[in-house]
């Protein structure tokens, strides 16, 4: 793996940067337009030229500072999960003092998973996350593959869902008495969507910038619930935390330990979202690790005091029948200001979905770069600087969850799938050790991290196709799917003429509408 373009440290396959074919021999099949095009290649033809300024190529520069880097981790993995449903991990554990335990155990695990993945985002120091370390080490079929689900389910998916936890706490007070109507969640969270998508394409500082006020708002949202339960705690009478009766009701079988397990580290979800956008990062050499070594624990630490508040004021079957912990918590403590919580939870939850949207276009946009998606995507408008395309086909993607009435279920088919991929990642990372010793590592990790990451994958995934063997084959089939839309995009070099200009029309169209150009390196 050479180095090369703005990825440093590896190559780039059919990188957007690169000088394509004549439009000519595109079309009389050289191979890889449209679908897999070859960005270079509309760009000489009739679309639309960069218009660099002071000799500057069109590229999506390095502007996410540390504090940003922070802000995306934290912000991205704080969700409404902590506010409204953290009882996941209760429900299975069966003690609080056993759900404590659970709690930072899982953000341990978290850690040491965002550790080896600093040392992976210095070692290729590509945008893309997961799909590009495995595009490096396994080649374009499993690369394309993780991308397809990411695309297709993972993430238009899960943020449709905090858009609408969103829309759902935002329009509470106008129904008092009632449920939500669940045509105006679904009106209120496309418009979220919509705006930060917005937010998004007009500037990366724009888009940075909310989600440091919004990564802030949730983090003092958080500090008030763990004031609120010392202030507790000082009053003592806190059966829950009795030493004597802290881990009455524990339940040790091994199978609900592992659920509980399971629970906690989906709340942990997104620490490896800040690698999904490394070539923006200034200095990614020490701000990508720093950031991880800040964020990680910070999080971790917030899950258990936040768990150890809850469980100050609400008994353990008041915490089982809550719909709304952090609300029920407010209502005992806050009183007249008790619509305090809801707000910091629809605010954490805005937050979310921008940083899902940042990290989402950019996987699509280096997904196009390397051919595995339309060469459209991996376009940048000019005097923005941003990946229109690839923001605006996030945005359609997730809208289109709108119509579906039962997503969870989806969701549930995967769970397997990104472990898998992770520990992809991570086996990759210790080959790259052993077969590129040469590379550049500016972060190290003990090797016994991995291993016992590694060994912790394993155990989870098979546990998942043990404990719901129906779901992960249905998500297996899902996941195969892609192989066949791989073959006939991506892999078929010698596409019909008529094809090739079709797909070369609509790519110029769009560019000419958007006003996007390929990037340079």
């Amino acid at each position: 793996m050479s180095g090369g373009g703005g990825g440093g440290g590896v190559k780039k396959r059919g990188s957007a940067g690169s000088v394509g074919p004549e439009a000519e021999k595109m079309l009389a099949g050289a191979g890889a337009a449209g679908v897999r095009g070859e960005p270079g290649a509309a760009q000489e033809n009739g679309c639309l030229a960069a218009s660099p300024a002071a000799g500057e190529g069109v590229a999506l520069k390095r502007t996410i500072t540390l504090v940003n880097g922070v802000a995306i981790i934290v912000g991205t993995i704080i969700g409404s999960g902590i506010f409204v449903t953290p009882t996941g991990v209760l429900r299975e554990a069966g003690s609080p003092g056993l759900a404590l335990v659970v709690w930072a155990a899982c953000g341990v695990f978290s850690i040491v998973g965002a550790l080896c993945y600093a040392e992976l985002g210095t070692t290729i120091s590509k945008s893309g996350g997961d799909y590009a370390y495995v595009l490096e080490v396994y080649g374009p079929l499993p690369a394309f593959l993780k991308l397809w689900i990411e695309l297709l389910i993972i993430r238009p998916s899960s943020q449709y869902i905090v858009a609408f936890v969103f829309a759902t706490y935002l329009l509470k007070p106008l129904f008092p008495s009632c449920l939500v109507p669940d045509a105006a969640a679904k009106l209120v969270a496309c418009l979220c969507v919509l705006v930060l998508t917005a937010v998004n394409c007009y500037s990366v500082k724009a888009a940075t910038r909310v989600q440091d006020a919004f990564a802030a708002a949730k983090l003092a949202a958080l500090a008030l619930i763990i004031i609120l339960g010392f202030v507790q705690l000082g009053k003592g009478d806190v059966e829950n935390l009795n030493v004597n009766h802290s881990f009455e009701g524990t339940n040790l079988e091994v199978g609900k330990i592992v659920l509980a397990v399971y629970s906690g580290l989906f709340a942990y979800g997104g620490w490896n979202y800040l690698n999904f956008v490394t070539e923006e990062m200034i200095n990614p050499y020490r701000n990508l690790p720093l950031a991880i070594i800040i964020s990680l624990p910070i999080v971790t630490l917030v899950y258990v005091l936040t768990n150890l508040a809850y469980f100050t004021t609400l008994s353990v079957d008041e915490m089982l029948a809550s719909e709304a912990v952090a609300v029920d918590f407010g209502n005992y403590h806050l009183g007249v200001m008790a619509w305090i919580i809801p707000v910091f939870v629809g605010l954490s939850c805005f937050g979310s979905v921008n940083g899902s949207l940042f990290t989402s276009s950019r996987l699509f946009f280096v997904g196009a770069r390397e051919g595995h998606l339309p060469s459209l995507l991996s376009m940048i408008h000019p005097r923005l600087l941003t990946p229109l395309p690839s923001l605006i086909f996030t945005c359609i993607m997730t809208l289109m969850y709108a119509f579906s009435n039962d997503i969870f279920s989806v969701i549930n088919f995967f769970s397997f799938f990104n472990w898998l991929c992770v520990a992809l990642a991570i086996i990759g990372m210790m080959w790259l050790r052993y077969k590129k010793p040469e590379l550049e590592r500016p972060i190290k990790v003990n090797l016994s991290l991995p291993i016992f990451f590694i060994l912790a994958c394993i155990f989870l995934i098979v546990v998942s196709f043990w404990m719901t063997p129906k779901e992960c084959g249905i998500g297996f089939t899902i996941i195969l799917s892609g192989v066949p839309v791989y073959y006939i995009g991506v892999w078929w070099q010698n596409k019909p003429k008529w094809l090739l200009q079709l797909i070369y029309s609509t790519t110029v169209l769009c560019q000419k509408l958007m006003e996007v150009v390929p990037q340079e390196s």
